[in-house]
């Protein structure tokens, strides 16, 4: 069905949704190149949100260079939208350039499109095929996949070990485990998040500022905070500069004139509260991740987090992927990677299967997702 060159072609357009990876959310992230007679003559991926999409992109490009589309072959790694969002469908501007073909990786799981961009396509005389190189067009957009499939977002903990499985000396110390480039790797996966988890403990022990500077980006993630009782410290790192990126503190509930208090001194600095208890008066964190992709349109939680709340998202199945950095030492004792229960059978074990693994300096850094 597709040729080499087909796949050459849609290599280059996954290439193009690569550089999206940063900037695109909460859309996916989408590349497209327009090929004629042998040569790309337009090729173009999503900008930030409200900017044009990889279509209308690659569209401008073949334009400013002199080319002409008419009766091309488009390769885009999702297929085409079809209804009006913060921009005009991008299926009414591929139709208006009269290619003669469209190939599509994948299907838009959005409801809005759901096929509907492809077969409008097909109504206007354009031939189309989709499903060209498919996993790896999905494997960029597991976030947005997860929220238009599932309502909720993909949520990565990253913990950072020693061989030994210890994120910490038994006093709590724990900078720095991994190596320079390991910190440098963690960035790159902070910065195509939509935002960055954290718990009121890692805040008040680490008091880390949980942002992106280590590798280049034009958007800052939020910052959010999981905070039953409303301890954050109101001089915590992670509270600066909420004018380059949101900071939101999750409590259990707001209740008590304490907390309504501390409440509102937050709001004063920009920060939002939000309340939502579970039955034990903790954070419902099924409740808040659905919250952040129904309300906020957030595709994808990087969580960087402690013992406690590691145990606690893992118990409620919060988490859809692990990223494991592993130190080449041994701690002996020391806190653990997550407060889990212990087994009475391996029967009853939660089994994860490594999707990635490979050395980032000397630490080595294992990807694993739910079986």
């Amino acid at each position: 069905m597709y040729t080499a060159l087909d796949r050459q072609w849609m290599s280059e357009a996954l290439a193009e949704a690569q550089k999206a990876l940063y900037l695109a959310n909460p859309n996916p992230r989408v590349g497209c190149v327009i090929v004629k007679d042998g040569q790309v003559i337009g090729r173009g991926f999503t900008q930030q949100v409200g900017g044009p999409h990889a279509e209308i992109q690659a569209l401008a490009n073949a334009k400013a260079i002199g080319k002409d589309p008419t009766g091309s072959t488009i390769y885009v790694t999702l297929e085409p939208c079809c209804h009006t969002g913060r921009t005009p469908p991008c299926v009414d501007a591929l139709i208006a350039a009269k290619p003669a073909k469209v190939i599509a990786a994948m299907d838009d799981p959005n409801p809005l499109v759901a096929g509907n961009g492809l077969e409008k396509l097909k109504v206007a005389g354009i031939e189309v095929q989709c499903g060209l190189m498919a996993s790896e067009a999905q494997a960029l957009n597991r976030g947005f996949i997860s929220r238009m499939t599932r309502g909720l977002p993909w949520v990565r903990l990253k913990i950072a070990a020693s061989l030994d499985g210890k994120t910490a000396l038994p006093n709590g110390e724990s900078q720095w485990i991994t190596g320079s480039l390991a910190r440098a790797d963690g960035h790159h996966w902070r910065a195509q998040a939509c935002a960055i988890l954290t718990g009121v403990g890692t805040v008040k022990e680490d008091d880390p500022i949980l942002n992106v500077r280590d590798v280049q980006t034009q958007r800052q993630p939020w910052r959010i905070i999981v905070d039953s009782k409303l301890e954050t410290p109101l001089t915590a790192k992670i509270l600066n500069d909420v004018d380059q990126s949101g900071v939101i503190i999750v409590c259990a509930n707001v209740d008590s004139l304490d907390s309504q208090q501390k409440a509102k001194a937050f709001e004063a600095r920009g920060i939002e509260v939000i309340a939502m208890a579970n039955n034990f008066g903790k954070v419902d964190l099924p409740k808040l991740f659905a919250y952040l992709a129904k309300e906020l349109e957030m595709n994808e939680i990087h969580v960087e987090s402690g013992f406690k709340l590691n145990g606690s998202m893992l118990r409620e199945g919060c988490v859809d992927e692990l990223l494991l950095y592993y130190a080449p030492f041994f701690i002996g004792e020391g806190i653990g990677m997550a407060n889990v229960p212990n087994l009475n059978s391996l029967n009853s074990r939660q089994d994860w299967k490594v999707i990635d693994q490979c050395l980032i300096g000397d630490d080595f850094r294992l990807r694993l997702i739910k079986r």
